[in-house]
């Protein structure tokens, strides 16, 4: 990922630096677990353990040997037993090299998702404080962006923090489900290895054994973290294209924060552009795309190849990097998200009251005027009201037929908008159960 949407903690965990030392810790997992098994002596083990290390040197020697061997795990191997050239032939002692990469890589798909999932836990909760805060602000809700009938903007956050909940619990699925690692040598079968010595080592890097492996860790594991990544930022997309839509000049309902000094356009100076929910909705469309080629790279040759290890140098690393940075942009947009609650009401009012026309077709409905005549009913009285920009309740109460019906009291009480919010109790309880 470019350093412009790259945080300090991605960067470093998807560096050179970071991976390479991640194999290192996989091999002397692996070479304790050798010891224990009585392979390696306690003098070696404690020889390897102290002189082998990953640093800016060890990184020079590995592409050293790489621009030779076009291999970058035998290059590791290699700079890493010019640090230990009496005990080299104890060192990865055994392995294939996805056993190394794909262990490792799945404690860097670990610490990718669970710093993801902090950030997560902080939108939770700032997404519950706008809900409660915002619980009775009206405004109006809208169905194919046409006035539809009012709601308030604390359901709206209501929605986000729900699908979030629903985010949190993939990405906590995958987490479970990415934390296996193989130690089981070139196809899976032990040749050269024993499967206690990789009980032993995977059990103290805090992963579980595939159960049946092959060459590599089965891709489908990898694909559901994909999953979850596109899911969690297509969800963010979904709520910044919202803020967009509210930022709109005819709308101006919502608005992401604009500091002080910032500038909105080249040419003119009064924009304030929702930028930051506009570059949410395009990462997340990126990170979608990598869904694509994760999906891809479940199926090898003869179950056993690395076509996905080229993809997958690209496509983990950008899209846990991606989803962690608009995470915390869609963070810093809440934090200072600014709310215009007169423009709300004044919205409200923009359809002469026609967001009643529902209600009112009920009530009819309830006074046993047929649904198809009580319909052509109220249709014609909203067709009046908006046509001729008067309030729907003159237009219904001045209607003969509607006035056979319903009272001006009962048609007053219809249309106001608290009317249609009866259940808003019932809505929040079922999201925090009683437990704010």
């Amino acid at each position: 990922m470019i350093e412009r949407y790259t945080r300090k903690e991605f960067k470093e965990l998807w560096s050179d630096l970071r991976k390479f030392q991640l194999w290192l810790k996989v091999e002397l997992a692996v070479c304790r677990a050798w010891h224990k098994k009585g392979k390696i002596p306690l003098t070696a083990l404690t020889e390897i353990e102290k002189r082998t290390k990953v640093d800016e040197k060890t990184i020079e020697r590995i592409n050293y040997y790489e621009r030779i061997y076009k291999h970058d795990v035998l290059a590791f191997v290699s700079a890493i037993s010019e640090q230990i050239p009496e005990y080299s032939h104890y060192f990865h002692m055994g392995l294939t090299s996805s056993d190394v990469v794909d262990t490792a890589l799945a404690l860097q798909i670990k610490e990718a998702l669970s710093l993801i999932l902090q950030t997560v836990e902080k939108i939770l909760q700032k997404l519950k404080e706008l809900a409660l805060r915002e619980k009775k602000t009206l405004m109006m809700g809208r169905t194919h962006g046409v006035h539809a009938e009012p709601m308030t903007l604390g359901l709206k956050f209501l929605s986000w923090y729900e699908e979030m909940k629903r985010n949190k619990e993939r990405l906590l699925r995958a987490l479970e489900n990415i934390s296996y690692g193989k130690l089981s040598g070139a196809v899976g079968t032990y040749s050269n290895l024993d499967p206690e010595v990789e009980r032993l080592a995977l059990e103290e890097l805090g992963l579980k054994v595939e159960p049946v492996s092959t060459q590599i860790v089965p891709r489908d594991r990898h694909a559901e973290v994909m999953w979850a990544l596109a899911q969690t930022a297509t969800s963010l997309e979904r709520f910044a294209t919202e803020i967009r839509h509210l930022q709109r000049t005819e709308v101006g309902e919502l608005q992401e924060p604009f500091k002080e000094g910032q500038r909105g356009s080249s040419a003119m100076p009064h924009k304030k552009n929702p930028i930051h929910a506009e570059r949410i909705c395009g990462l997340a469309r990126l990170i979608r795309s990598y869904l694509i080629t994760s999906l891809e790279n479940v199926v090898l040759w003869h179950e056993r190849d690395i076509s996905h290890s080229s993809a997958e140098r690209i496509i983990l690393p950008d899209a846990t990097t991606a989803l962690d940075y608009i995470l915390n942009l869609f963070l810093e947009i809440l934090d200072g998200l600014v709310i215009d609650r007169e423009r709300m009401k004044e919205n409200i009012n923009l359809s002469f009251g026609l967001y009643a026309s529902s209600k009112i077709l009920v009530m009819l409905m309830e006074k046993g005027v047929p649904r198809d005549q009580a319909y052509e009913m109220v249709q014609r009285c909203a067709m009046k009201s908006w046509n001729e920009k008067i309030p729907f309740y003159i237009s219904l109460t001045e209607d003969e037929k509607v006035s056979q019906y319903l009272t001006p009291d009962e048609i007053k009480k219809a249309i106001d908008p608290w009317s249609f919010l009866q259940h808003l109790e019932n809505i929040y309880s079922r999201v925090f159960q009683n437990n704010l």
